[in-house]
């Protein structure tokens, strides 16, 4: 694997990573709300009406059910009164209120009302009363939660780690990316093109080079010659 492979490879792990924890996270919703949530593993008691339940020591959820005519949603919770008797010998159990979202499946809906601390396992007896006149067969289910209610918050948490990482990826590939640099040929001006300017002494030189050529072809004598150099050694 090249070091130009790493960006493509890691920003590849974080999108499927967040693929993954999104379905995660949806379908762990969907079991738990449809087939570990068993809400009423302990019985159910008529509303208005009395029953004794069987209930393990530790937290009891309590939910409001019924069943539903038409289009689903969000199922209303009327105005309700429980009583939970102990045992002889047993403390009062504690008694939260704890509302949840409504879940339905074929026109049976039920939505989380209370949260019961059991302090012992034994025989309730359970008196309930409300305003459900407008409800069919409404009753009040006694069980417990899903025991991967906590599998979402896991997905969510590693949906949320991937696009960390995705962003330090995007962050990382954006700091390594420099511009091609273009390097722009500009013409120097006529101006800056500084012409041959010939000092005094190359001056000198040239003409004496011209009188040597005109002595050696003849066309100067030797005593003319040395007058014309004798003239632009002097300067004249």
């Amino acid at each position: 694997m090249s070091r130009g492979d790493a960006p493509r490879i890691l920003t590849g792990i974080a999108v499927a990573t967040m693929i993954a924890s999104i379905i995660g996270f949806v379908a762990t919703m969907v079991l738990n709300a449809l087939v570990f949530d068993d809400y009423d593993a302990y019985g159910e008691v008529p509303i208005p009406g009395t029953g004794s339940v069987h209930l393990p020591e530790g937290e009891v959820t309590i939910s409001f059910h019924t069943m539903i005519i038409g289009e689903g949603g969000g199922l209303p919770v009327p105005r309700m009164k429980i009583s939970i008797a102990p045992p002889d010998g047993v403390p009062d159990p504690v008694l939260v209120e704890d509302v949840g979202g409504t879940t339905t499946v074929n026109n049976d809906a039920r939505v989380q009302v209370w949260t019961a601390q059991i302090p012992a396992e034994g025989d309730y007896g359970i008196t309930t009363e409300g305003q459900v006149s407008a409800y069919v067969n409404p009753t009040l289910a006694f069980g417990h939660g899903s025991p991967y209610g906590h599998l979402p918050e896991i997905f969510a948490i590693v949906f949320g780690v991937a696009l960390v990482d995705l962003i330090i990826v995007i962050v990382w590939i954006y700091r390594r990316k420099t511009p091609e640099s273009t390097v722009t040929h500009h013409p120097l001006p006529v101006d800056a093109v500084g012409a041959y300017v010939p000092t005094d002494q190359g001056i000198r030189i040239q003409e004496l080079d011209t009188l040597a050529r005109l002595r050696d072809s003849g066309a100067l004598t030797e005593d003319e010659f040395e007058a014309e150099k004798k003239r632009v050694l002097d300067g004249r």
